[in-house]
């Protein structure tokens, strides 16, 4: 499968077809996975089984790969407004993080192994997080401040203060964090 949504050599497409459907991108998705396990199982010449896939990640995470249960999750809303990136790079970015633990086991979760299958499998850069633009799902945030400048926590981090009396430190100037009204 190429790793474009658009081929070069293609007709004229419909506006449909210029925007798939959630329906369409997963099984964009779904024939990507296929080939990299492929390539996987053609290059280091043994069989892998294949995971249950799901479109449920929430917030800035792209994808996540459950290593026990076999499972690679991904986020419906940045593979929709990043399509042939997503495609092209995280999914065969988790797709190497089940291998990897598959292979080695348990290892560092971006470590040597993880390159190696990226590199060396994949023939893709190993990176270790996507520059996806992520202001459409990253949810609220409250503004607290330092002494020395002002930081925006997640909706998790700001109920854990209020209900569970935690601390945040500023790595900078060492004070305490406070909510900023």
């Amino acid at each position: 499968m190429p790793d474009t949504l658009l081929s070069q050599n293609a007709p004229p497409q419909s506006a449909h077809q210029q925007n798939p459907t959630p329906e369409m991108l997963a099984q964009l998705v779904l024939a990507k996975i296929d080939t990299c396990y492929q390539q996987a199982e053609q290059r280091l010449n043994r069989n892998f089984p294949r995971p249950q896939i799901n479109f449920n990640q929430r917030g800035k995470a792209a994808g996540s790969a459950r290593l026990q249960t076999n499972e690679l999750r991904f986020n419906p809303v940045l593979l929709r407004e990043n399509q042939q990136h997503f495609i092209a790079h995280t999914v065969p970015h988790e797709v190497a993080h089940l291998l990897v633990y598959q292979i080695f086991g348990r290892t560092k979760p971006h470590g040597k192994e993880w390159q190696q299958i990226m590199n060396k499998i994949f023939d893709l850069t190993a990176k270790t997080t996507h520059e996806y633009d992520v202001s459409s799902v990253k949810g609220k945030t409250f503004t607290y401040a330092c002494q020395c400048t002002e930081h925006q926590l997640t909706i998790r981090r700001h109920n854990k203060i209020v209900r569970d009396n935690v601390k945040y430190i500023c790595r900078f100037c060492r004070k305490s964090l406070t909510i900023k009204y």
